[in-house]
Parts: C-alpha cells; structure tokens; sequence
C-alpha cells in the first residue's frame, strides 16, 4: 500500500456521498462534498465578491451568491480553474428573458446550451470535436451541472416542486460545447455576438430539444440547407406564432455551405425565407389558429406570416455554430425556448489553482 492509499478512506467517502443525497442536494448523481477549503479554492479564482448576488428568481423569492454557485460547482465536479466558466455561463443565462420568468418551470423542462469560445476550452479541456454532445470530457459535463445544480440549491427549482417538466429532456443539465474554432469557416460565435476575437468567452440559451440532421449524401449547398429547413419547419415545433432555432453544424456542413458561398447571415436568410408550413398543415395538427396570448391552437385569428417559423435572418432567432468532428455530415438542430439574446459573455482570467 502507497501513502496515499492509507490516507483514502473509501467508507469516510461514502458517508460523505450519502450525506449530500440525505440533504436533497443531488441531482440524482453522487455528488463531491464541499469542504470550506475546496470551496474558497472556487472563490481564489475570481475577484468577485462571495456575497456578490448574481441571480433571483422573484417568483420563488430566492437569490443566488457567487458563494451559492461556487459551493454547487464543487459538488458538481468542477476543478476550481472551471468556476471562471460557470460564472460566465450563468451570466450568459441571466441574459436570457426565459430564465428570469418561468423557464427553469417551464413544462417543457428546457435544457441550457452553453457554447464555450477561445482559448479557455484548450487551457482546460473541452471537447469541441467527435461527440461533442455526448459523454467523456470533465469540463464539457460538469459546468453545465453546476448550473443544475445551482438552480436545484440555490434557487429551489426541484422536480415535482417547483420544475413543472412534464416529460423533460435527456440532456437538461449536460449540453456544453466548444465551439470547433480551428475547422470553423466562419469567425467564432462570441466574435458575431460583439467580443473581441481571441477572447475566452461563453453563449448561452435555453432549448427546447435537439435534433439531429444526417446528411452525407449531397455536395450541393441548397439541398443541404433544404433537409435543415425540413427539420426545423416540422410542425411538432410549433407552439406560438413564430419559433426560434440554432444549428450546430458540424465541420463537414459548414465548409460546404462555405464553400459555396454562404456565411451565417446568408444561411439564416435562406432559411428564414424558407423555413415554414402552410396553415393547411398546420389545421391537420390543430395548429391553424392563434389565440390573444400569442399560442397556437385549433381556432382563432390567422394573420399574415402565421405560417412562417422563423420571422427573420435576425441572429437571436437563429444561433449558428460549428462544433463536432469532420469525420461524417451530421449536425444538430437545436430548438430554443425563446429567441437567443445574440451576446457572449467574458470568461475572467483563469487562476490555475493546484490539487
């Protein structure tokens, strides 16, 4: 036996574990306790103040301190050199109309999609090529957990309580991306959304869902954009008069359609030009009308562009970026809860902190 094997009590740990999930801290997962130590090692890394409050939530008469987040940010498995990121994470999130009305209760159950820009996601890890979406890297699955977290802890939105899902989704609290900059032929999203190019920065919005396009199969750039408007256009998506979306394309997709001509403001006019049902369609699925509140439903007022998803090539209506590996053409569609708020927040300077 090493040293360090004799000072590594397994059943100290356990009970640790289990304390937590007595607590109802837990998102169903273990948890890492969050000594007073591995805490202000969180809080070393930014020049905030701990009692700086960065969030509420009127509705439930709950705030959230940078304290409150470092301590859910240890639990959720970050290092201390991600706290940085989570912060500009959550920023990014406050930014959003959703999560400062009920989007966190929504019924929908939203999942956040944190896209994460320059050179933060090499100094610390992110994944930003093959299975990008997916499992396997400690940065890209727990900073977006440390937001659940913070939104289960500090802002009380428990299942069953206060989350009002009726189903939810798969990837609530694990979508975190980095954007594939190097194989990008377009500038990187936080460089669209205003900051300086190079700058280590953090987008996000709230999704309703995500879904996958799979096309290897053309070389010509308007039979490519004509399967993502296909998918965005299903009439599944429509819940209110007009709807927003986002593409993650991957490398393969985006230097194509590149190639052929098309930055991301030429995209989201073909699109926007494109994307839609008619209300015929839509009276099939009982969506041909729409009530004073702006919902869809079988009867009431149909006025002109009731039939057209996206209102504009506006980016806050869809967010474009480039992300995956260039191995296959396979990109995803992601469906916002609301329209994007089109800005990326700063990362501060990472302090590397030592285990």
């Amino acid at each position: 036996m090493t040293d360090i094997d004799t000072a590594l009590d397994p059943d100290v740990a356990q009970a640790a574990i289990e304390h937590c999930f007595d607590q109802g801290w837990s998102d169903g997962l273990p948890l890492v306790p969050a000594s007073r130590p591995l805490v202000d090692r969180f809080l070393a890394t930014t020049d905030r103040a701990s009692d700086e409050v960065i969030g509420r939530l009127a509705q439930v008469g709950r705030e959230v301190t940078v304290e409150l987040a470092a301590i859910n940010a240890a639990m959720a498995g970050c290092k201390p050199e991600y706290f940085p990121v989570v912060l500009a994470a959550w920023d990014a999130l406050m930014r959003e109309r959703a999560t400062g009305g009920g989007g966190w209760q929504s019924t929908s159950g939203p999942a956040p999609l944190i896209v994460v820009n320059g050179p933060v996601r090499d100094e610390l890890g992110f994944n930003k090529a093959g299975g990008v979406f997916g499992p396997g890297f400690r940065a890209n699955a727990t900073v977006p957990r440390a937001i659940g977290l913070i939104v289960r802890n500090a802002l009380g939105i428990h299942p069953h309580v206060f989350e009002q899902a009726t189903q939810g989704l798969p990837g609530r609290w694990s979508i975190c991306v980095a954007e594939n900059e190097e194989e990008s032929p377009w500038e990187p999203l936080s460089v669209e959304a205003g900051l300086p190019a190079g700058a280590s920065a953090v987008s996000a919005t709230l999704l309703r869902t995500s879904e996958f396009v799979d096309n290897r199969h053309t070389s010509d750039a308007e039979q490519l954009l004509a399967d993502f408007a296909d998918t965005i256009s299903r009439t599944g998506a429509w819940i209110f008069r007009h709807a927003s979306a986002g593409i993650v394309f991957c490398p393969e997709h985006a230097q194509l359609l590149a190639g052929a001509g098309f930055d991301r403001a030429k995209v989201r006019a073909w699109l926007a030009e494109r994307c839609g049902r008619t209300v015929g369609d839509l009276a099939d699925v009982g969506k041909d009308g729409l009530g004073d509140n702006g919902v869809r439903h079988a009867s009431g007022a149909r006025p002109d562009g009731f039939d057209k998803l996206l209102p504009t090539d506006d980016p806050k209506h869809l967010l474009i970026a480039v992300a995956g590996a260039r191995n296959a053409g396979i990109s995803m569609v992601v469906r916002l809860f609301a329209g994007w708020s089109a800005t990326a927040v700063p990362v501060e300077a990472v302090t590397h902190e030592q285990s």
